[in-house]
């Protein structure tokens, strides 16, 4: 898969930690978008449901207890309870969970060559 192969070469990662964060980000945009944006995405990327079924469960331990007294919070204490979950994600693949501010651009610029821009902004609109 080619999202894959380019995360592999620019950031040195192996092909079931790509897997696995690219799946951790579509997880998050398929649970913000909704039905129609997600289908939309999912209409320009094929492979994105195997993608999601291969990122870790998140949500355990500190940061998904932090997470989820985040969300129910609201406003920007929710994108600490995204920020939680990716970063709990990106640790059970054995990342850094810093390592999706570099999965991101990787992925947009995939999103925007399968799908054009308007597909790119709704990726964005998705991590915010």
């Amino acid at each position: 898969m080619e999202l894959i192969q380019m995360l592999t070469s620019q950031l040195g990662v192996s092909e079931e930690q790509a897997k696995g964060g690219s799946g951790l980000l579509f997880k998050l945009a398929k649970d913000k978008l909704d039905d129609g944006e997600f289908g939309q995405l999912a209409g320009a990327i094929p492979q994105i449901e195997s993608l999601i079924d291969a990122a870790p469960e998140t949500g355990g331990g500190m940061a998904g207890a932090l997470g989820g007294l985040a969300s129910s919070l609201g406003g920007d204490a929710g994108k600490l309870g995204t920020m939680a979950t990716l970063a709990s994600g990106f640790q059970s693949l054995k990342l850094n969970p810093a390592m999706a501010s570099k999965f991101a651009p990787v992925i947009m610029s995939f999103v925007q060559s399968q799908g054009g821009e308007g597909l790119q902004e709704l990726l964005k609109k998705a991590m915010k």
